[in-house]
Order: C-alpha cells, then sequence, then structure tokens
C-alpha cells in the first residue's frame, strides 16, 4: 500500500476525529493518527480507505457504473482537458492537487496521469472503490482515494496546492481552508445549454440551466472558459448512461423515462463552464 500515494499526500492528511497527523501502519494496510488514542482507517483491498466522519451515503452502485461505462467512452474528454490545461498553467508539476467530489475518479486519474499528486474524496463508498481500482489499473502511484464529506475534508490547513469540484457541492469555506496561500479552486458546472438535447427528449417545456447559488463569494476570480460541443450517443445504454448521471434522473417520472426508450441515437450539447478562483 505504500506505493500508492508519496509523501506529499500523506503528509497532508488529517484524522477526521482529532486532526491529528497520519502514518502508514501495518505494512501500510491502514492510516493511523499521531494522538493517544491512535484512531485507525484500513484500506480496502481495491486501495481506497474510508475517512469520513460523515454518514452520507452518495451515489448507488448502478449510479457509479453508469458514469464509468459513459466516462470511459470519451464523451466528456473536451471537459477534462480544459481541466487538466487550466491545472497545468496554474500548479507547478508534482503539486498537490484535492478532487473534491470525485465520483469513480475518471478526472482524478486524468490529472494524476499528468504530473500531479492527487487526493480524491467522495461520499459514495462504492465511487471511492472504483476510483481506486481505475488508479491500480492505470498504474498511477501518486494518487490517494477516500470516502469524505467535501464540506469536511481530512487535509491540513493551507495543504493543497489546487482544489478541483466537477459537478459537486462548492464548499467555498473549507476549500479555502485547505488551499494554499495563492492556491487555485477549479469549479465545473453545467452551463446554460447543457444537455439540452436530452431534456427536449424528456419535457415538453424546457429551460436553461439556472446560474448555481454556491459559488464562491470571497475568492478572487481569475477566468472562466466555457467548453461547448455536441455529443452523439449510440443505443440505449448510453443514452440511459448519460440520464442516470443528471440531477434530472431523480425528478422525471416514470411516464417522462419512457420515452428514451427505442431510442437508437441521441445528440445533445455538452455546455460546461469551468470557473477559476484564487485563494
Amino acid at each position: 500500500m505504500n506505493e500508492r500515494f508519496d509523501n506529499g499526500i500523506l503528509t497532508a492528511l488529517r484524522c477526521p476525529c482529532c486532526n491529528s497527523e497520519m502514518t502508514l501502519e501495518n505494512d501500510g494496510k491502514s492510516l493511523k493518527c499521531s494522538a493517544p488514542k491512535r484512531h485507525c482507517f484500513d484500506f480496502a483491498s481495491s486501495g481506497y480507505v474510508n475517512i469520513s466522519s460523515s454518514h452520507g451515503s452518495g451515489d448507488s452502485k448502478e449510479a457509479v457504473r453508469s458514469r464509468t461505462r459513459f466516462l470511459d467512452s470519451g464523451h466528456y474528454k473536451p471537459i477534462s482537458d480544459a481541466m487538466r490545461g487550466i491545472l497545468s498553467r496554474c500548479v507547478p508539476q508534482g503539486g498537490l492537487i484535492v478532487d473534491a467530489g470525485c465520483g469513480e475518479g475518471y478526472y482524478s486519474c486524468r490529472v494524476s496521469g499528468a504530473g500531479y499528486s492527487v487526493c480524491g474524496f467522495d461520499l459514495s463508498k462504492v465511487a471511492a472503490d472504483q476510483a481506486a481500482k481505475r488508479a491500480r489499473r492505470e498504474g498511477l502511484s501518486n494518487t490517494l482515494f477516500g470516502v469524505a464529506s467535501v464540506f469536511e475534508l481530512p487535509m491540513a490547513d493551507s495543504s493543497a496546492d489546487a482544489v478541483m469540484n466537477i459537478f459537486a457541492p462548492c464548499a467555498e469555506r473549507e476549500y479555502c481552508r485547505i488551499l494554499k496561500d495563492g492556491g487555485i479552486l477549479a469549479v465545473a458546472y453545467a452551463g446554460p445549454e447543457h444537455l439540452m438535447g436530452l431534456k427536449k427528449k424528456l419535457y415538453d417545456r424546457v429551460y436553461t440551466n439556472e446560474e448555481r447559488s454556491d459559488m464562491p463569494k470571497d475568492m478572487k476570480l481569475l477566468e472562466e472558459i466555457r467548453v461547448r460541443y455536441d455529443i452523439t450517443l449510440s443505443g440505449a445504454e448510453q443514452i440511459t448512461d448519460l440520464f442516470a448521471m443528471t440531477p434530472y434522473y431523480w425528478r422525471t417520472s416514470q411516464s417522462d423515462k419512457d420515452k428514451l426508450l427505442g431510442l437508437d441515437s441521441l445528440t445533445t450539447e455538452a455546455d460546461v463552464i469551468i470557473a477559476v478562483y484564487k485563494k
């Protein structure tokens, strides 16, 4: 387990119970804090660690499977490329990047593969497990994936060079806590026309996406990059996988969901804004 991540990651980790420093124990199979109680967190066989003080469940196994299949198809690669480009301009090679709300690890591993150390955290044990398996498949030794809330990250103050936050809740106060002075926060979220083609298949009346209400208010906005292109999906599985990744999946009646049945293909817009802030 020692080879799964570098010493910079270990130095940045903190115990969620008492905020003490962490060390690898039990031949790298566990994390233990330095406090007298020696709180212990064991790694799963896949390589992730449950280091959460929260009791949320996060995404289900089915949702993670859908997201994994869809992202592996490459349809969101332009979004990932844009995020990597931003980080390469703002963060020195070898810097520590936290993926807050990392899901199944697609974006984390693409950034790690570009030469950064990455800590990815998500409330879903299933997602963290899948992320660790992805990192192992890709031979990445500078990543750690853990179960934790983006509002309570098990990281030391001023320990991260950057935080990326992709289609996940934006916890400005917590991100500022873990960022170094001058550190970067990159938030990716749905633009006005994102997935409009999908919504038109589902609903009789469609609206552009509203602006987010949880965007940073006290950090300095450096730039906003808009990534826009069309996606063409082939077959019911790809269409269903994309739908299952969206918040619409839980808000849509069964009669409207049934409108996607039998579609051989679907073309829809990808419209994503990446807002970059500086601490």
